[in-house]
């Protein structure tokens, strides 16, 4: 054996065992984070859902979250169902091909087919109009079910949303390798999920940063599920096809026309705040923008109650949302940012994880 066949015969023997560990790793990560709802098929998805009905005597209309990149349907409703309880109907889902939704067939990593999906969902379950409340990446999504099922629109609720195109289009670089055809899936099988595993706690971190991180959120929140490969290569093509959605998406804004509240912290390292939120703002007619100091990327964990005071006001009662917010500024004041976190605005990239 010469030596290049010996390196080749090493580097397959590493691929093997990276493979291996990743589906070892991936069936611990479903075992410790089993489905926690109910499953309906929508066009060929099975897709994975939490429906709280309405309650009697409620004074909320119905909502519906939708979550970011690399998360899934306990992101928010951990934080905001015990908010709403017993107030409102709420539906909290996992995006097509995230958590324990299955991707489907047709193009649904793109905010329209998922909006689409959104609204065939509601239908099963006898919504007819709901607050769409969307974070993140949730907010494209958000944004374009608005545009494209308004009579399914009672109002709009942006909470650090990615919604405009960004300076340079680009994303981080994982996201761009695991889009891409053959090399992608080699290293959504091989590498994401131990690199993953590694380095989750201390993106999570930078993720909230400048606040802090809910007491095991990761494992509350099974965030890990995203580290399964099928999983990963979902949200790699999500994100890496975002920039060409918002570029055809955002000059149709205008068109928007329900309530709509924007909730943004200005120390948000993950997205551009001053483009996105701030084009929200502008290009939906009277929307109300709401800063908040020192706030990052994470509202619904860290000011839940300014999300309450904006489905209140959108549903029609009185609230004034700037002294809510001034009272979160006030909690949150001391807040600062972690070592080691890295603003991925400075080098004109957007990023999830």
């Amino acid at each position: 054996m010469n030596i290049l066949t010996a390196i080749l015969v090493l580097l397959l023997a590493l691929v093997l065992a990276l493979a291996g560990a990743t589906r070892v790793a991936s069936r611990l990560i479903e075992r410790r984070n089993p489905p926690t709802g109910s499953f309906v098929d929508i066009a060929g998805a099975g897709i994975h859902y939490v429906h709280v009905p309405a309650p009697p005597g409620g004074d909320l209309p119905a909502l519906v979250f939708i979550h970011g990149a690399s998360a899934n349907l306990k992101d928010q409703m951990l934080p905001l169902r015990p908010r709403f309880e017993g107030r409102a109907e709420m539906l909290f889902f996992d995006r097509p091909g995230h958590g324990w939704s299955g991707r489907g067939r047709g193009d649904n990593e793109d905010p329209t087919e998922q909006s689409a999906t959104i609204a065939a969902l509601m239908d099963r379950l006898g919504i007819e109009e709901a607050i769409i409340v969307g974070h993140s990446f949730g907010g494209a999504v958000a944004a374009t079910f608005a545009l494209e099922h308004p009579g399914k629109t009672r109002g709009l609720l942006f909470l650090s949303a990615a919604t405009h195109p960004w300076p340079g289009g680009g994303t981080s670089w994982y996201y761009s390798l695991s889009a891409m055809p053959v090399i992608g899936r080699i290293f959504a099988e091989t590498i994401a999920n131990p690199a993953g595993l590694m380095r989750i706690g201390a993106a999570t971190t930078c993720v909230f940063s400048p606040n802090q991180v809910p007491q095991a959120y990761v494992d509350d929140a099974s965030i890990k599920l995203v580290l399964r490969p099928q999983a990963f290569l979902a949200n790699a093509i999500d994100v890496e096809g975002l920039y060409r959605h918002v570029l055809a998406a955002a000059p149709r804004y205008r068109g928007i026309g329900v309530p709509t509240v924007v909730i943004s912290g200005d120390e948000d390292t993950v997205v551009y705040e001053e483009i996105h939120s701030v084009g929200l703002a502008r290009d939906i007619a009277d929307a109300e923008m709401v800063w908040v100091r020192n706030l990052g990327h994470k509202p619904d964990w860290v000011a839940p109650e300014l999300v309450v005071a904006a489905v209140e006001k959108l549903a029609g009662q009185p609230r004034d949302l700037q002294a809510t917010a001034r009272a979160v500024e006030a909690r949150i004041a001391g807040d600062v940012h972690a070592a080691g976190c890295v603003n991925e605005k400075a080098a004109g990239v957007s990023s999830e994880w």
